[in-house]
Protein backbone atom coordinates (compact mmCIF):
# COMPACT_ATOMS: atom_id res chain seq x y z
CA UNK A 1 0.00 0.00 0.00
CA UNK A 2 1.20 3.72 -0.94
CA UNK A 3 1.95 5.50 2.29
CA UNK A 4 0.10 8.46 0.11
CA UNK A 5 -3.12 6.30 -0.18
CA UNK A 6 -6.39 7.61 1.76
CA UNK A 7 -8.51 4.53 0.44
CA UNK A 8 -8.48 1.11 -0.48
CA UNK A 9 -11.71 0.62 -2.00
CA UNK A 10 -14.69 2.56 -3.67
CA UNK A 11 -18.55 2.06 -3.20
CA UNK A 12 -21.43 3.41 -5.46
CA UNK A 13 -25.13 4.04 -4.83
CA UNK A 14 -26.26 2.80 -8.29
CA UNK A 15 -29.49 5.43 -9.33
CA UNK A 16 -28.56 8.26 -9.76
CA UNK A 17 -24.66 7.95 -8.79
CA UNK A 18 -23.12 5.24 -10.86
CA UNK A 19 -25.52 4.51 -13.15
CA UNK A 20 -28.06 6.91 -14.86
CA UNK A 21 -31.12 4.81 -14.77
CA UNK A 22 -33.67 7.43 -15.13
CA UNK A 23 -34.86 6.93 -19.07
CA UNK A 24 -36.23 3.69 -18.09
CA UNK A 25 -37.80 4.22 -14.67
CA UNK A 26 -39.45 7.54 -15.16
CA UNK A 27 -40.78 5.37 -18.78
CA UNK A 28 -42.44 2.86 -16.43
CA UNK A 29 -43.76 5.66 -15.00
CA UNK A 30 -44.97 7.44 -17.60
CA UNK A 31 -46.47 3.83 -18.68
CA UNK A 32 -48.28 3.34 -15.64
CA UNK A 33 -49.65 6.97 -15.57
CA UNK A 34 -51.21 6.56 -19.10
CA UNK A 35 -52.79 2.73 -17.92
CA UNK A 36 -54.53 5.11 -14.98
CA UNK A 37 -55.81 7.12 -17.46
CA UNK A 38 -53.49 10.20 -16.13
CA UNK A 39 -51.40 12.49 -17.88
CA UNK A 40 -47.36 12.55 -17.69
CA UNK A 41 -45.36 13.91 -15.54
CA UNK A 42 -42.41 16.10 -16.64
CA UNK A 43 -39.45 14.23 -16.94
CA UNK A 44 -36.51 16.57 -14.71
CA UNK A 45 -39.73 16.30 -12.35
CA UNK A 46 -39.88 12.41 -12.28
CA UNK A 47 -35.45 11.91 -12.78
CA UNK A 48 -35.39 14.27 -9.32
CA UNK A 49 -36.75 11.45 -7.75
CA UNK A 50 -35.55 8.46 -9.22
CA UNK A 51 -33.15 8.05 -6.12
CA UNK A 52 -35.99 7.58 -3.84
CA UNK A 53 -37.30 4.02 -6.10
CA UNK A 54 -40.56 2.96 -7.17
CA UNK A 55 -42.10 4.33 -3.78
CA UNK A 56 -40.99 7.77 -4.14
CA UNK A 57 -42.23 7.31 -8.04
CA UNK A 58 -45.33 6.29 -6.88
CA UNK A 59 -45.84 8.69 -4.07
CA UNK A 60 -45.05 11.49 -6.44
CA UNK A 61 -46.94 10.38 -9.38
CA UNK A 62 -50.17 9.41 -7.14
CA UNK A 63 -50.34 12.01 -4.15
CA UNK A 64 -54.17 11.25 -4.31
CA UNK A 65 -53.92 8.01 -3.56
CA UNK A 66 -54.34 5.78 -0.21
CA UNK A 67 -51.32 3.91 0.62
CA UNK A 68 -52.94 -0.03 -0.50
CA UNK A 69 -53.73 1.66 -4.09
CA UNK A 70 -50.06 2.85 -4.27
CA UNK A 71 -48.57 -0.15 -3.31
CA UNK A 72 -50.68 -1.82 -6.19
CA UNK A 73 -49.22 0.29 -8.35
CA UNK A 74 -45.68 -0.04 -6.57
CA UNK A 75 -45.64 -3.46 -7.23
CA UNK A 76 -46.99 -2.92 -10.83
CA UNK A 77 -44.13 -0.52 -11.32
CA UNK A 78 -41.90 -2.99 -10.40
CA UNK A 79 -43.03 -6.14 -12.72
CA UNK A 80 -43.20 -3.53 -15.51
CA UNK A 81 -39.60 -2.49 -14.62
CA UNK A 82 -38.03 -5.74 -14.01
CA UNK A 83 -38.50 -6.24 -17.90
CA UNK A 84 -37.03 -2.96 -18.93
CA UNK A 85 -33.52 -2.63 -16.66
CA UNK A 86 -31.35 -1.53 -19.10
CA UNK A 87 -32.97 -0.03 -22.46
CA UNK A 88 -31.63 3.44 -22.05
CA UNK A 89 -29.87 3.08 -19.19
CA UNK A 90 -25.85 4.07 -19.16
CA UNK A 91 -23.05 4.95 -16.23
CA UNK A 92 -22.68 8.59 -16.50
CA UNK A 93 -20.35 9.96 -18.30
CA UNK A 94 -16.68 9.89 -17.33
CA UNK A 95 -17.15 7.22 -14.74
CA UNK A 96 -15.90 4.06 -17.14
CA UNK A 97 -12.29 5.76 -17.15
CA UNK A 98 -12.62 5.97 -13.48
CA UNK A 99 -13.39 2.51 -12.78
CA UNK A 100 -11.01 0.99 -15.62
CA UNK A 101 -8.16 2.90 -13.49
CA UNK A 102 -9.50 1.11 -10.27
CA UNK A 103 -9.35 -2.38 -12.17
CA UNK A 104 -6.03 -1.38 -13.56
CA UNK A 105 -4.70 -0.48 -10.04
CA UNK A 106 -6.63 -3.96 -9.07
CA UNK A 107 -8.40 -1.35 -6.15
CA UNK A 108 -11.83 -3.09 -5.34
CA UNK A 109 -15.01 -1.14 -6.22
CA UNK A 110 -18.62 -1.95 -5.39
CA UNK A 111 -22.16 -1.13 -5.87
CA UNK A 112 -24.82 -0.83 -2.27
CA UNK A 113 -28.32 0.06 -2.88
CA UNK A 114 -31.54 0.00 -2.05
CA UNK A 115 -32.88 -1.19 -5.09
CA UNK A 116 -33.91 -5.12 -5.18
CA UNK A 117 -31.69 -7.62 -6.57
CA UNK A 118 -33.70 -8.76 -9.54
CA UNK A 119 -33.32 -5.37 -10.74
CA UNK A 120 -29.68 -4.57 -9.76
CA UNK A 121 -28.22 -7.70 -10.54
CA UNK A 122 -29.65 -7.57 -14.70
CA UNK A 123 -28.75 -4.13 -14.93
CA UNK A 124 -24.89 -4.71 -14.17
CA UNK A 125 -24.86 -7.71 -15.95
CA UNK A 126 -26.35 -6.13 -19.31
CA UNK A 127 -23.58 -3.21 -18.83
CA UNK A 128 -20.89 -5.27 -17.98
CA UNK A 129 -19.99 -4.41 -15.03
CA UNK A 130 -21.60 -7.58 -12.64
CA UNK A 131 -18.17 -9.71 -12.72
CA UNK A 132 -15.79 -6.40 -12.27
CA UNK A 133 -17.46 -5.08 -9.09
CA UNK A 134 -15.64 -6.64 -5.50
CA UNK A 135 -19.02 -6.79 -3.59
CA UNK A 136 -22.63 -5.85 -4.94
CA UNK A 137 -25.10 -5.25 -2.01
CA UNK A 138 -28.94 -4.93 -3.19
CA UNK A 139 -32.06 -4.01 -0.65
CA UNK A 140 -33.31 -6.99 0.24
CA UNK A 141 -29.89 -8.86 -0.09
CA UNK A 142 -29.76 -8.66 3.84
CA UNK A 143 -32.92 -7.41 6.06
CA UNK A 144 -31.40 -3.61 6.78
CA UNK A 145 -31.68 -1.06 3.96
CA UNK A 146 -29.96 2.50 4.09
CA UNK A 147 -29.71 4.65 6.14
CA UNK A 148 -28.73 1.64 8.26
CA UNK A 149 -24.72 0.93 7.52
CA UNK A 150 -25.05 -3.09 7.72
CA UNK A 151 -25.28 -3.14 3.72
CA UNK A 152 -22.17 -0.66 3.91
CA UNK A 153 -20.34 -2.71 6.07
CA UNK A 154 -21.11 -6.22 4.54
CA UNK A 155 -19.55 -4.77 1.15
CA UNK A 156 -16.78 -3.98 2.71
CA UNK A 157 -16.36 -7.05 4.46
CA UNK A 158 -16.97 -8.75 0.96
CA UNK A 159 -13.97 -6.54 -0.75
CA UNK A 160 -11.77 -7.28 2.19
CA UNK A 161 -11.48 -3.29 3.33
CA UNK A 162 -11.41 -1.75 6.29
CA UNK A 163 -14.68 0.20 6.39
CA UNK A 164 -12.43 3.19 7.37
CA UNK A 165 -10.13 3.13 4.63
CA UNK A 166 -13.66 2.94 2.10
CA UNK A 167 -15.26 5.65 0.24
CA UNK A 168 -19.01 6.37 -0.28
CA UNK A 169 -20.33 7.98 -3.07
CA UNK A 170 -24.05 8.68 -3.07
CA UNK A 171 -26.82 10.95 -4.35
CA UNK A 172 -29.40 10.94 -1.32
CA UNK A 173 -29.33 12.02 2.70
CA UNK A 174 -29.43 8.35 3.28
CA UNK A 175 -26.67 7.45 1.33
CA UNK A 176 -24.39 10.04 3.17
CA UNK A 177 -26.05 8.92 6.43
CA UNK A 178 -25.66 5.03 5.91
CA UNK A 179 -21.63 5.89 4.88
CA UNK A 180 -21.13 8.18 8.26
CA UNK A 181 -22.62 5.84 10.44
CA UNK A 182 -20.29 2.97 8.57
CA UNK A 183 -17.37 4.77 9.37
CA UNK A 184 -16.66 5.89 5.70
CA UNK A 185 -15.78 9.15 3.82
CA UNK A 186 -18.62 10.06 2.30
CA UNK A 187 -19.31 12.03 -1.12
CA UNK A 188 -22.16 13.42 -2.55
CA UNK A 189 -22.93 13.44 -5.91
CA UNK A 190 -24.99 16.73 -6.45
CA UNK A 191 -25.01 15.68 -10.32
CA UNK A 192 -27.48 12.80 -9.55
CA UNK A 193 -31.35 12.97 -8.49
CA UNK A 194 -31.87 15.20 -6.06
CA UNK A 195 -35.68 17.31 -5.50
CA UNK A 196 -35.21 20.70 -5.67
CA UNK A 197 -36.47 21.40 -2.27
CA UNK A 198 -33.15 19.12 -0.78
CA UNK A 199 -29.84 20.81 -0.14
CA UNK A 200 -26.77 18.21 -0.85
CA UNK A 201 -24.77 20.68 1.81
CA UNK A 202 -27.05 19.52 4.62
CA UNK A 203 -26.32 16.05 4.51
CA UNK A 204 -23.23 16.64 6.45
CA UNK A 205 -20.88 14.41 3.46
CA UNK A 206 -17.28 14.98 3.66
CA UNK A 207 -17.49 16.10 0.11
CA UNK A 208 -19.58 17.22 -2.64
CA UNK A 209 -19.25 17.06 -6.00
CA UNK A 210 -20.87 18.47 -8.94
CA UNK A 211 -19.74 16.45 -11.95
CA UNK A 212 -18.88 13.28 -12.35
CA UNK A 213 -14.91 15.01 -13.75
CA UNK A 214 -14.89 15.98 -10.31
CA UNK A 215 -15.94 12.44 -8.35
CA UNK A 216 -13.17 10.70 -10.36
CA UNK A 217 -10.64 13.45 -9.78
CA UNK A 218 -11.32 13.24 -5.98
CA UNK A 219 -11.61 9.43 -6.14
CA UNK A 220 -8.19 9.12 -7.66
CA UNK A 221 -6.55 11.77 -5.88
CA UNK A 222 -7.97 9.66 -2.37
CA UNK A 223 -6.15 6.33 -3.97
CA UNK A 224 -3.21 7.81 -5.13
CA UNK A 225 -3.68 7.85 -8.79
CA UNK A 226 -4.01 11.41 -9.26
CA UNK A 227 -1.96 14.07 -8.75
CA UNK A 228 -3.35 17.30 -6.62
Amino acid sequence: MSPKRRFDAILFDLDGTLIDTAPDMVAVLGDILASEGRPPIHYALARSHVSHGSAGLVRLAFPDLDEGERERLRLDFLDRYETAVCVHSTLFPGLEGLLDALDAAALPWGVVTNKPARMTNPLLRALGLDARSATIVSGDTIPERKPDPAPLLLASREAAVDPRRVVYVGDAARDIEAGRRAGMFTIAASYGYIPAEEDPGSWRADAIVENTEQLAHLVLKGVNLANA
